[in-house]
């Protein structure tokens, strides 16, 4: 069991909470609407019966050097995934470059507690993060990759993922600073790149830590 929301109500770890008793507490990040119906969303015990905006202003007190550029040429279906494990690991932002429009269905909803920006193409991309000072990591299985394993990744910096199947594409390839793989010793040829981003975040949390957690109470 851990604590709960505002008023240390106790639930399972993922479990909704049901309307705050009454009377309420005077919080002005607390939703009137969720206190009322109770709080369905997957967020922390800390977040319980927050308003989004409320929740995005806390998160951007902790936000990570670590920016997730994604090349969305074909819809890809995984981008919603990899916005998901980009909110876990509450980094500074994600990119979506190319088409405007991604399926946001795996995100669940998470996209609403990021930074997402677009760029039309991977040279608006590459002139970001250029004026930014953010060094372009491309995560991709090509000959000359850098292992993952042990490489340096500095903070703050941007990784950048493909599409399934066709990976990255070469101006992309190009405009990295460093190529990296993430070292396999099975049969299949490549992962998911949703995985592969979650690993690769992962990676670079490992080196240089997260944020202080928000906890559950």
């Amino acid at each position: 069991m851990g604590s709960g929301g505002p008023a240390g109500l106790r639930t399972l770890r993922g479990v909704p909470v049901g309307p705050h008793p009454q009377p309420w507490p005077e919080d002005p990040r607390l939703d009137p609407e969720l206190l009322a119906a109770g709080d369905a969303r997957n967020v922390v015990d800390r977040y319980r019966y927050w308003s989004v905006p409320a929740i995005v202003a806390d998160l951007r007190t902790r936000r990570t050097g670590l920016h997730v550029a994604v090349e969305n040429l074909e819809h890809d279906l995984n981008i919603g995934s990899i916005v998901r494990t980009a909110n876990a690991f509450n980094v500074a932002g994600v990119h979506i470059v190319g088409r405007r429009r991604w399926n946001r269905r795996g995100a669940m909803v998470t996209d609403a507690y990021l930074e997402i920006a677009h760029h039309p193409d991977m040279a608006g991309f590459t002139a970001w993060a250029g004026a930014a000072g953010l060094p372009i990591l491309a995560v991709d299985v090509v000959p000359g990759a850098v292992p993952l394993e042990g490489f340096a990744m500095p903070s703050p910096c941007v990784l950048l993922f493909g599409q399934e199947g066709p990976g990255l594409s070469p101006a992309a390839l190009d405009a990295a600073a460093a190529v990296l793989s993430i070292t396999q010793s099975g049969s299949t040829r490549s992962i998911n790149v949703a995985a592969a981003a979650a690993i690769a975040m992962h990676c670079w949390t490992m080196q240089h830590g997260p944020t202080h957690p928000p906890g559950r109470g």
